[in-house]
């Protein structure tokens, strides 16, 4: 774990990078970086700067976004399918040489930047309150993939950084997104890191909607396995305040400098995945008018069509598992046809929503906790807000939607396979499809968040998608789908002892059908 722990050591240089990204005078560098060592100390023109980076690997830009996510969380949940032969990822295969891009831009180009503003500003400032934030943004995402990972030493010039367990993590999330909060609420006035926030331009009311959202997202992740604190979590960021509207979602700016573009958009232009079967007969059986915002009709068709996740590289080469026979993502992302696509890298990348906020306040409900309103109140205004979210304002056509009976549909492709589900749109008042009806809203609002999605399809089981068609996983068998990522050969190779202590954390071996600690 070499990088962890000469990440301080590097940080000047980074900034160096970050600073001249955005055109700003350096001269202050020569003076502070003057150990070769040791992190010089950067004063406080320099923290809006390593604030930018830290929001930007965060989330994974252009070539890192496919690497990180898209070959594996966006497939897990079944949003696209890939149509390449060259990727084994649909069918189980976990390449750790592309894993390393999930974990090293948080180690070595995120937590770095924050830990310098959580040590160097005031512990009662804006500015550190929202370094807390994004730190438990970024690191819950992490934990979410492999279960302990190194945390509380994670920075520390270590010869060997240890490994924490996820309970022990997600109990250090609330409490720093309690303390974050109440920092903020003194706060309002101030607009810590100015336009060099990416997500709210340092809109302090907005980042308390978005820690307490985040606090709800978290608590119903360990819902299963401590519900007593799950309760507790959920109603204190309620009574907080959390997102209610469009105007609360947090979108991170995206540009064409650089790599910075928008993940999805930079990597749609290649021709290697498609929108997934379980998504068409979805979208189609409920006459979903998001369909034409999240994808595009296919090229030879110009109808919306889907295909099986797991394809052989045989089953690949049938015609109706081609690129052109299948939709590509939505114009918001690319624009083209055929082969020939371009980017439009400028989109804003997709973070935390209003819609996913009402579906978590649904299923809450659902458990009997204080939720500000009835489960399926909620449910439907979750709908509203996606609807909304996509630029889908009609609301005629809404309450026709929430109101309609449709369910899926077979969505003849080429294993004729049957419709994914028979869970309908309008409210259930059995217990059970409710259940199935907040999970599958949840995931079409989530898209295209597949580290989102994956991680609460893992917790709740639901909603029902298709099997694997084929895995080439030995650990896994035909059908299903990893419950976890294992730990890295990176960490493995450079971080030996401390990746041994932590399998003995993880309550199984180091394999991706161990359920992580809220898998339950």
């Amino acid at each position: 774990m070499k990088y962890i722990q000469n990440s301080f050591f590097r940080l000047v240089c980074l900034a160096l990078v970050v600073v001249a990204s955005f055109n700003a005078c350096t001269s202050e560098f020569d003076e502070l970086n003057t150990s070769k060592t040791q992190l010089a100390s950067l004063g406080k023109n320099e923290y809006p700067f390593l604030f930018s980076k830290a929001q930007t690997e965060a989330s994974y830009a252009f070539w890192k976004y496919q690497v990180a996510q898209n070959l594996f969380a966006d497939l897990y949940a079944q949003y696209y399918a890939t149509t390449a032969t060259y990727f084994p990822s649909d069918r189980n295969v976990i390449r750790m040489d592309w894993m390393q891009w999930h974990w090293r831009p948080i180690y070595t180009d995120c937590m770095p930047q924050l830990k310098v503003l959580l040590n160097e500003t005031e512990a009662g400032s804006a500015e550190n309150a929202l370094a807390s934030i994004m730190w438990v943004y970024a690191f819950h995402r992490v934990t979410d993939y492999y279960g302990p990972i190194p945390y509380f030493k994670a920075g520390e010039a270590l010869p060997s950084i240890p490994y924490d367990a996820q309970d022990k993590i997600y109990d250090d999330f609330f409490k720093r997104l309690d303390a974050a909060t109440k920092v903020l609420a003194g706060k309002t006035s101030e607009k810590p890191y100015g336009n060099f926030d990416l997500i709210y331009k340092g809109d302090v009311s907005k980042w308390i909607k978005f820690a307490n959202s985040l606090r709800l997202r978290l608590a119903v992740r360990i819902s299963n396995v401590d519900a007593a604190r799950a309760k507790s979590e959920a109603e204190a960021a309620l009574a907080g305040g959390v997102m209610t509207t469009t105007g609360d979602d947090a979108l991170m700016f995206k540009t064409e400098a650089g790599t910075d573009v928008n993940g999805l958009s930079g990597i749609s232009v290649w021709n290697e995945f498609r929108m997934s079967a379980s998504m068409e007969s979805v979208l189609k059986g409920y006459g979903d008018p998001r369909i034409g915002v999240y994808f595009q009709p296919a090229s030879a068709t110009g109808t919306y069509e889907g295909l099986r996740n797991g394809l052989s590289t045989t089953q690949l080469g049938d015609a109706k598992n081609s690129n052109n026979a299948n939709s590509n993502v939505g114009s918001r992302w690319v624009t083209g046809a055929g082969s020939a696509w371009a980017r439009v890298g400028t989109t804003g990348q997709n973070i935390l929503h209003a819609a996913e906020v009402y579906f978590l306040r649904a299923e809450g409900a659902l458990k009997g906790w204080n939720m500000g309103g009835a489960a399926g109140d909620l449910y439907n205004k979750g709908i509203e807000a996606s609807m909304n979210q996509w630029g889908i304002a009609d609301a005629a056509a809404i309450n026709a939607y929430v109101n309609s009976d449709k369910k899926p549909i077979a969505p003849d492709d080429a294993l004729n396979s049957p419709a994914v589900s028979d869970t309908p749109i309008k409210w259930s008042s059995d217990a059970a499809v409710q259940k199935a009806q907040i999970a599958t809203q949840k995931w079409l609002a989530l898209f295209p968040d597949g580290i989102e999605a994956w991680a609460d399809m893992r917790r709740s089981k639901l909603p029902k998608l298709y099997p694997v068609v084929n895995s080439d996983n030995g650990d896994i068998p035909a059908g299903e789908r990893p419950r976890r990522i294992p730990f890295i050969d990176y960490e493995k190779n450079t971080n030996k002892d401390a990746v041994d202590a932590a399998v003995g954390l993880l309550g199984g071996p180091d394999k991706a059908t161990t359920p992580l600690w809220w898998d339950k």
